[in-house]
């Protein structure tokens, strides 16, 4: 028996549940489409109600007309007048059509909604978690950066509201899968795994010169342009450091990381005993979705099934951290804490895009992230204005410094 006294075993009985009402920000990303997808395997235990996205309208539209949900957003005003648009006469269930943040905010908060599925990329989706948190929903969280900027006032703030924060990064809910089971005074340390990216076996010297073309060449996985250049960059890396620091409750010293090429350890758990724990799959985001938006339960996902004797060799190998200094930062910045990891990540967030735009070099990356760092003087004990102010100074200071080194570049 489950924790809910359902038989995880009979499938029936499980589908025969009271459907769970979902909503998602980022529904039209990498991560919302794969939620999307877990909802189209499972339709009678999952209802979408509300869906918010970037700018795509055109996507959304398909998804509403597939899912007619009661409450959308987009973030960009156009967007929400071309989707209106695109709706008139041509759907008979016309959703609430919301934009920008207070638009994200209610498609978070909805409260015909269970479970929000925090799927933006950027800090952008820290208001709109908190506004879910606060209305009493649990959080399905793919959206790191709302617990590198805040993660003290977001835990804080779900403890309050008796809401549960289930991972959906593969990584956390590696770690969270290990733990189902164990003391959590018996964990040791936490081993978060990393691909690499596409330049773990590239010199120094040939990243200076490497195009966001190539960047966004992952070996492994499918995800949207800004994660996939963290991933190169190992940023992504340390951004789930700062991340488990916060879910886990883990002091940043007994956080470690290791490359593996291979992605099939999503990632481990050491206990005081000496044992590891770890959690293996084939690189598939749907696995971690349809555990947060199930969990206790498990689904019977359709995907490929782990065939370890056609892999025959797991590897792995310690991070350099002088040829990606962006993991590196991401440490200092948790162990300083305060408002430091909202800069760090507000600062990266500026120059990853600088770099997609082809505004800066590969490794103008790190070098705007620690130049913002280094003149950013952290508050005592921050509260949320406090971070958002700080998150809008990193964003005008790296802007400055970038337009600076374009200023300094010859050609």
């Amino acid at each position: 028996m489950g924790p809910t006294g359902v038989d995880i075993t009979d499938f029936e009985t499980v589908l025969n549940m009271t459907k769970k009402k979902i909503s998602i920000i980022g529904s039209t990303g990498s991560i919302g489409r794969s939620t999307l997808e877990v909802v189209r395997q499972f339709p009678d235990r999952f209802e979408v109600v509300a869906l918010g996205a970037g700018s795509n309208a055109a996507l959304l539209f398909e998804q509403i007309r597939e899912f007619s949900p009661r409450l959308v957003c987009l973030m960009d005003a156009q967007a929400a007048f071309n989707l209106e648009n695109l709706l008139a006469g041509k759907s008979d269930r016309f959703p609430e059509i919301f934009y920008g943040q207070e638009g994200y905010c209610r498609v978070a908060a909805f409260p015909e909604s269970d479970m929000l599925v925090s799927a933006m990329v950027g800090a952008a989706g820290l208001l709109p978690t908190l506004a879910a948190i606060e209305a009493g929903k649990d959080i399905a969280l793919a959206n790191k950066e709302t617990l590198v900027a805040a993660g003290e006032i977001v835990t804080g703030a779900a403890a309050a509201n008796n809401v549960k924060i289930l991972p959906v990064d593969s990584e956390h809910s590696a770690i969270f899968q290990a733990l189902q089971g164990n003391h959590r005074e018996a964990l040791n340390r936490v081993l978060l795994t990393a691909s690499g990216g596409p330049f773990f076996n590239k010199s120094r010297k040939d990243l200076e010169t490497v195009s966001p073309e190539a960047a966004l060449c992952h070996p492994n996985w499918s995800m949207g342009p800004k994660i996939t250049i963290d991933s190169a960059t190992l940023m992504n890396k340390g951004l789930e450091v700062i991340e488990a620091h916060w879910l886990f409750g883990v002091p940043v010293e007994r956080i470690s990381v290791y490359i593996h090429p291979e992605s099939i350890v999503h990632s481990m758990i050491e206990y005081i005993d000496g044992s590891v724990i770890a959690q293996m799959g084939v690189p598939d985001m749907k696995i971690p979705i349809g555990y947060a938006l199930a969990y206790p339960e498990r689904l019977p996902i359709a995907c490929p099934k782990l065939d370890l004797f056609r892999l025959q060799k797991l590897s792995f190998y310690p991070p350099d951290e002088e040829k990606f200094p962006c993991l590196r930062m991401a440490f200092e910045a948790c162990r300083k804490g305060s408002t430091m990891p909202a800069v760090l990540n507000a600062a990266n967030e500026i120059a990853v895009y600088a770099f997609l735009e082809k505004t800066i070099a590969f490794y103008d990356i790190p070098a705007v992230i620690d130049e913002v760092m280094s003149s950013h003087k952290p508050c005592a004990k921050p509260d949320l204005e406090a971070i958002l102010k700080a998150d809008a100074w990193a964003r005008k200071e790296a802007s400055k410094i970038i337009i600076t080194r374009r200023a300094r570049t010859p050609g």
